[in-house]
């Protein structure tokens, strides 16, 4: 189903271009305050410096940050680039998806993943944790919206309801199984890692939830993230992911070595992960889940 007549390709594309950059803004809250347990409603928009509530003038994507010149109009502090370099990497996502899917039904449900994949990213670079909210929340949303929306398109639903349970389960397995094993190994060979299994503490024995849980260098956020996407992608879709997402972290891993100067600095893989999907999304060869 497509509505694309109604609407010029260029229209729709700069349509999905400005509401993306309104989403990245509210973005920026949701990473900053979601991971510290506080509401993303109130209070509003502040200084992180010295507290003074921004107006809406001050608080349009992009322009606003260029018109202050990225210092608060109060004490001239310091305003990171980073705020509206989300808003313009979230408008580009949704401009891209919306270039990729035109107006179809589809196109909204991705932007919506889009966005619940950038919030996941820059929290788990920022606290090495993928808050639940994203993950779980976009997981349920996922099962409940992908089927309906994508039998608008021809496929029946009960296909495409499996498609994606089938997918979620195989994203999070896949990524579980890798956890798992490695945690098996590292046991066997007596090998221990910071935080794991603790000073003092021995490993995980069958009986205990931690052996199937808790494993050295990976979180089940990771696991859950690849949950969500693989209710998304499906099963093909989720297993490109975890392929292009395996080279991006090799490949950011390695950068963050260099920058750090430390091989053993720990690093978020949920970015790579998030990198990964978005590929899987956007490049015509790579959208073997498309129907």
């Amino acid at each position: 189903m497509s509505v694309g007549s109604a609407f010029p390709p260029e229209l729709w594309v700069g349509i999905a271009f400005v509401f993306g950059l309104v989403v990245g803004s509210f973005l920026n809250v949701v990473i900053h305050r979601v991971p510290l347990g506080e509401s993303i409603v109130r209070p509003g928009s502040r200084c992180p410096a010295c507290g003074r509530p921004v107006t809406p003038l001050e608080n349009v994507p992009v322009l606003s940050y260029l018109w202050l010149r990225g210092r608060c109009r109060g004490c001239r502090g310091r305003i990171s680039p980073r705020y509206p370099a989300i808003e313009l990497a979230t408008g580009i996502a949704f401009a891209a998806v919306a270039m990729r899917y035109g107006a179809t039904p589809m196109t909204p449900v991705l932007c919506a993943f889009a966005a619940a994949l950038i919030a996941a990213a820059m929290i788990d670079f920022d606290h090495h944790l993928i808050p639940d909210e994203i993950s779980l929340g976009g997981l349920v949303v996922a099962l409940l919206l992908v089927p309906p929306v994508r039998s608008l398109a021809g496929g029946a639903f009960l296909d495409e309801m499996f498609r994606s349970f089938a997918g979620a389960a195989v994203g999070a397995f896949l990524l579980w199984s890798v956890g798992f094993v490695h945690a098996r190994i590292a046991a066997a060979m007596g090998r221990r890692f910071e935080h794991w299994p603790g000073d003092g503490e021995d490993f995980p024995r069958p009986a205990s939830a931690d052996f199937w849980l808790w494993f050295p260098g990976m979180g089940l956020g990771d696991v859950k993230l690849l949950a969500m996407i693989g209710a998304v992608l499906g099963p093909i879709g989720v297993v490109e992911t975890i392929i292009v997402a395996s080279v991006a972290g090799l490949v950011s891993g390695f950068a963050w070595a260099l920058a750090s100067r430390s091989l053993s600095a720990p690093f978020g893989f949920g970015p790579a992960i998030a990198a990964g999907a978005l590929i899987v999304v956007l490049v015509p060869h790579a959208m073997l889940f498309v129907g």
